[in-house]
């Protein structure tokens, strides 16, 4: 059966913007210089060795900082991004969750280590606050959904983790579709298109009707953001929504800032993901 994980890299393949490659490429540079995905410590944080990322990361080790500059390349970049926009078939399982949380969570810890340094208060402890339930965090794991590390950059051990991950795929295509239908040039025929590509990637017909259903939505983004439980998940959204759409276009950047916002994205962690995709805020 389908599920929201799954058709992550089939919606990003069907309808992402057309720098996304390079981003995506600038993303898995940076993360990789930082110690994600492997035994290495990350912003003082445990990337996991042998994580999800890292075997994304495995996959263009040695080549990744030229490969990054041409995503199209056989064998360097461009391989690691056909697996990951493969949708449900071939695809690295959970490659692009991995990503997203990965780049959430660099964004989050480096957010918090500038705030401490320049002396405007709580630093990386105000950040995460809000992370878990109820602003604390769960008995005997880390301030990240999945303990020590964001779910996504490691698969789900419990049913409780598995909806977590599926709601939190769930939030980022929906951002995603919101960010692609932003300046309104969906069109019918390109909504027949997209779900085309994600009926060949293994989605049913439920799922299929959720995603057209959603690209004819209205856009709201107070209602949309008022789904976001955490800076963790908003984090990973707004990440996506710069993977879907170029931000050449005032819709588009007034909506990036209205999501960003009303779900309260601090400003910080907003530029630190602009940075690590190479997007000029």
């Amino acid at each position: 059966m389908s599920n929201f994980g799954n058709l992550i890299g089939a919606f990003m393949e069907s309808a992402m913007a057309p720098s996304a490659g390079n981003r995506i490429g600038s993303a898995l540079e940076q993360l990789q210089r930082s110690g994600f995905g492997g035994g290495a410590p990350a912003g003082g944080m445990p990337g996991g060795p042998g994580g999800m990322l890292g075997g994304i990361l495995d996959m263009v080790k040695g080549g990744l900082g030229g490969a990054a500059q041409h995503p199209g390349q056989a064998g360097g970049l461009g391989a690691v991004l056909g697996s990951l926009m493969g949708g449900g078939k071939g695809a690295v399982q959970g490659g692009m969750m991995a990503v997203l949380a990965s780049v959430a969570m660099k964004a989050l810890t480096a957010a918090g280590e500038q705030q401490t340094a320049s002396g405007q208060g709580g630093g990386l402890a105000d950040l995460l606050g809000g992370l878990m339930p109820g602003g604390g965090q769960a008995q005997g794991s880390g301030p990240w959904s999945g303990g020590d590390v964001p779910l996504g950059m490691r698969p789900p051990q419990t049913t409780a983790e598995e909806e977590a991950l599926e709601s939190t795929a769930q939030l980022v295509l929906k951002g995603m579709i919101n960010a692609a239908k932003s300046d309104g040039q969906i069109s019918p025929k390109e909504m027949q298109r997209i779900v085309g590509k994600l009926q060949e990637s293994g989605a049913d017909q439920g799922m299929q009707q959720w995603v057209m259903q959603e690209m004819q939505a209205p856009l709201n983004v107070q209602a949309f953001a008022a789904e976001i439980p955490n800076q963790e998940v908003a984090a990973q959204v707004y990440t996506a929504s710069l993977l879907a759409v170029e931000v050449d276009t005032d819709a588009e950047r007034q909506y990036l800032q209205q999501f960003a916002q009303a779900s309260g994205l601090h400003p910080l962690v907003v530029g630190q993901i602009h940075q690590t995709l190479g997007v000029h805020a």
